[in-house]
């Protein structure tokens, strides 16, 4: 680990995350930008209107020679800005202002908090740590495939309420229907073939808004956990969600966790969430790729 402060001749690209409400990401852009410019940086903006517009302008934005990309939003434009920085030497800074911030939370960085994070920019430790890939995608933080992604699936597809509480309402309506699934899992070619009410390859320690379901999940370490709770009654299961806040999860006899490079997970009706962002229907095989990423932390 490194610490590389910015320097004056280093420019910096600020992006915000199109879906931000009522102007927000914009309004926030500009303050960071204006903050990173009192301290005499060189810094532009780049806005898209969507996902796919915005992962354009950051790819334009490092192949021009950007040394640091800084996103303001939730985990979603940061794994915009993954899938542009992956084996690249431009560094991510991160503002988190989003509804999960999971990513910002392993790397130890200030949530809620605009001013103090833009501070951590000029002044954060830059860093190496890995990233996990499904094909040709990448995640930065975990995949969820159980019971937490088909409450992904079904909190997305709710308009109603925002926020955190539509992702609790979606818990409380998959409780109802949730039924543990039979798993097929390829880890580092051995075969583990078991039914479960979640499995997740963790590459950080959290996803889903602070449920740190790898609890001791490490960024560098060159490999992901694979965690596995074993079926358990409904009501066992709700006894556990609070845990799943704390980490203290990992103590209960149900949770398994195997640490490995490579894990490609079989199960029928389970689409796969990673970074918040839907990667698509089971089997998927992740594959840990170290050190392919540079952070501000």
């Amino acid at each position: 680990m490194r610490h590389l402060p910015l320097s004056d001749n280093q420019s910096i690209v600020v992006m915000a995350n199109p879906a931000a409400r009522n102007g927000r990401g914009a309004r926030e852009a500009h303050t960071v930008s204006a903050a990173l410019r009192g301290f005499g940086k060189e810094v532009r903006e780049i806005r898209g209107t969507s996902v796919e517009e915005s992962l354009d302008l950051a790819l334009a934005a490092v192949s021009e020679g950007c040394d640091t990309l800084v996103v303001i939003g939730g985990d979603g434009i940061v794994n915009v800005a993954v899938q542009a920085l992956v084996g690249t030497d431009t560094a991510l800074g991160i503002v988190p202002t989003g509804t999960g911030n999971d990513a910002a939370r392993g790397l130890g960085l200030p949530l809620g908090d605009v001013a103090e994070a833009t501070t951590q920019i000029l002044n954060g430790t830059r860093r190496s740590v890995d990233l996990a890939r499904i094909d040709d995608r990448h995640y930065l933080t975990a995949l969820a495939a159980g019971f937490d992604a088909a409450v992904a699936e079904r909190a997305n597809n709710m308009s109603w309420p925002k926020g955190q509480a539509r992702y609790n309402l979606a818990i409380l309506a998959e409780l109802r229907a949730f039924k543990p699934r039979n798993y097929r899992l390829t880890i580092d070619g051995e075969v583990l073939e078991q039914p479960g009410m979640l499995v997740a390859v963790a590459n950080g320690p959290s996803f889903g808004g602070g449920i740190r379901i790898a609890h001791h999940a490490q960024l560098d370490d060159g490999l992901l956990d694979v965690v596995v709770v074993d079926p358990v009654p409904k009501l066992e299961l709700i006894k556990m969600t609070p845990k799943l806040r704390t980490g203290a999860i990992s103590e209960h006899p149900a949770y398994k966790v195997h640490r490995a490079s490579s894990v490609t997970i079989e199960a029928p009706d389970i689409v796969g969430y990673a970074d918040g962002e839907r990667f698509g229907p089971l089997p998927l095989t992740v594959q840990c790729v170290p050190g392919a990423l540079t952070v501000i932390a």
